[in-house]
């Protein structure tokens, strides 16, 4: 059984007048024809937009390059589903049989959509200004350790620049589980750092995104962000 959803909608601050339109965004495609994907679609549209206007603003210094580098980490699967998680999103998800049985309310990719869904049905419900106010408190925290030089390199790049700057071993990585289908695996890797005994774990679409996304959580472990 499912949460509430207008608890959920109350944690976010964003009314609904449209209960169909919530109901709707947290209903995985497995679960039936009325599903999020095309909410979903919007979402994704509204996200990458209000991103790449607040880097714009923040970073008027910063190049197209760096500013596509910097909105590509903020909107990435991974950070998205770790919003959704701060979210507790997956306690409101709507699937069918085999996702339930498979714990798809943890996965990455069905949290970031589920994301990006949800703030679609925002928009439509409320409108932009309402929509854009929302992904920006929603995504406030990480934009405020966003940085453009940080950005422009990728999370390996940057642990490892980090811990040859401090004489240490370089991470070992490790893929510690492949799921899902084979038309779409999913990635589970550890990222170790020998001397200090940490150790982080990320999910990704492809071992390289799975790799980056445990750097990324080493690095915040760490607080190298």
């Amino acid at each position: 059984m499912t949460a509430d959803p207008r608890r959920l909608a109350r944690a976010i601050g964003q009314g609904f007048t449209r209960a169909d339109l919530l109901e709707q965004a947290l209903t995985h495609r497995s679960a039936g024809p009325s599903n999020n994907e095309r909410l979903e679609f919007l979402g994704d549209a509204l996200i990458g937009f209000v991103i790449a206007e607040a880097l714009w603003e923040r970073f008027p210094d910063a190049d197209e390059g760096t500013l596509s580098r910097m909105r590509a980490s903020l909107v990435k699967r991974e950070t998205l589903a770790r919003l959704a998680r701060g979210l507790d999103l997956g306690n409101y998800l709507t699937l069918g049989g085999g996702e339930l049985r498979t714990g798809g309310y943890a996965r990455d990719s069905i949290l970031a959509d589920a994301f990006e869904a949800l703030l679609g049905a925002a928009y439509l419900d409320a409108g932009f200004a309402s929509a854009r106010e929302l992904v920006l408190r929603l995504f406030r925290p990480r934009l405020d350790q966003t940085g453009a030089t940080q950005s422009a390199k990728d999370p390996k790049t940057r642990l490892q620049e980090w811990l040859q700057a401090q004489r240490r071993p370089l991470p070992e990585y490790r893929v510690e589980a492949i799921g899902g289908d084979p038309h779409a695996q999913t990635f589970l890797v550890s990222c170790t750092l020998s001397d200090a005994d940490l150790c982080t774990r990320a999910e990704g679409g492809t071992r390289r995104r799975a790799e980056q996304a445990a750097a990324q959580a080493m690095l915040e472990r760490i607080g190298h962000v």
